[in-house]
């Protein structure tokens, strides 16, 4: 899919900051295409943009309502119905991440029949995908690994983009979940792809390219999670990645979600993603850790980074304390 911009963010009555996460971490990557915000009454959040009414929107040009709540569930409250309708008789397409369709809305199906909109539910895939060749294929990837979920693998991505296109690299950032399809304006959610596509998906919207191309593909979960492997290990198949990027959280003792499991050694991580991808990238190699060290001060986390930089002999960092441009080094 691919979405028309520019966007007006719709935070509804989103309970806390949190409930808007999406929406922020648009605005914070793709902040040209987020013209304003839109909040009900009750909202709790606030995403630092212009507020807007659908009316005003509708004239400064926006092309595209985007659904950037996070709520418990993926629910499509029936209190925002009215505001999705007229989004689309002003001319807007809707666009949502949460786990209930647009389409499932009789109002919103039959306004968007009438006044031909589209509707696009991010999260389900509207089209068919191959199964995966692991056929060679022109051009560089990098993909974000990790020890478990939720470590910070779409923001590595996204900074490297953001830094090797500063740089004047031939670069494009690969959305494979919901938030990283609104800030790259088009891919694929992988986790709802079934399981016999998930390779050839991830082949589709990473093709052969230049020589000197790259493409930063988001990762998603963990080789060693239990609830996700299987997403984790389609998408290195499809990848077919020569660079790999380890993510991390030092610190953390249980992995997301499972309390009954620890999280890997970054060492076993490291050689069972290694070994996995080489089935279709013979060449596929670790080339730096990206950590999470928001709960620690500045001390800690410098002297944790320098550990694990001399350990593993390659660059350690975090995309937000210190950037991702020891990494890029590599990649130029």
């Amino acid at each position: 899919m691919a979405l028309r911009t520019p966007y007006l963010m719709f935070i509804g009555d989103a309970a806390d900051q949190l409930a808007a996460k999406t929406a922020q971490g648009v605005v914070h990557w793709r902040p040209e295409w987020c013209l304003g915000q839109l909040r009900l009454e009750g909202c709790n959040a606030d995403l630092g943009i212009a507020d807007m009414t659908l009316e005003e929107a509708a004239e400064a040009g926006v092309k595209t309502l985007i659904v950037g709540v996070a709520n418990r569930g993926g629910i499509i409250s029936q209190a925002w119905t009215n505001t999705l309708v007229r989004a689309m008789e002003l001319g807007m397409d809707i666009a949502s991440g949460l786990h209930n369709k647009l389409g499932d809305l009789p109002d919103v199906r039959a306004a968007a029949e009438l006044h031909s909109r589209a509707l696009y539910d991010v999260r389900h895939p509207t089209r068919a995908f191959p199964i995966g060749s692991g056929k060679p294929r022109s051009g560089n990837r990098l993909l974000a690994v990790g020890t478990d979920c939720s470590l910070g693998k779409m923001y590595t991505t996204l900074a490297l983009w953001r830094e090797m296109e500063t740089r004047g690299m031939n670069v494009d950032f690969r959305a494979t979940g919901q938030t990283g399809i609104f800030i790259a304006g088009d891919g694929v959610s992988v986790d709802a792809v079934v399981a016999d596509f998930i390779s050839g998906a991830i082949e589709e919207i990473s093709p052969a390219n230049d020589a000197d191309h790259w493409d930063m593909i988001e990762g998603q979960g963990s080789l060693f999670h239990p609830s996700f492997a299987g997403v984790s290990l389609g998408l290195l198949h499809g990848a077919q990645a020569n660079a790999l990027v380890m993510c991390h959280e030092p610190g953390r003792q249980i992995m997301r979600g499972v309390l009954h499991h620890a999280p890997p050694s970054i060492e076993d991580c490291i050689q069972l993603n290694e070994t996995a991808a080489r089935l279709t990238a013979p060449e596929a190699k670790v080339i730096a850790l990206a950590f999470n060290t928001s709960k620690m001060n500045d001390s800690e986390a410098e002297a944790c980074m320098k550990d694990h930089a001399d350990k593993f002999g390659m660059p350690c960092v975090d995309p937000v304390r210190t950037g991702v441009g020891d990494i890029v080094d590599i990649l130029q």
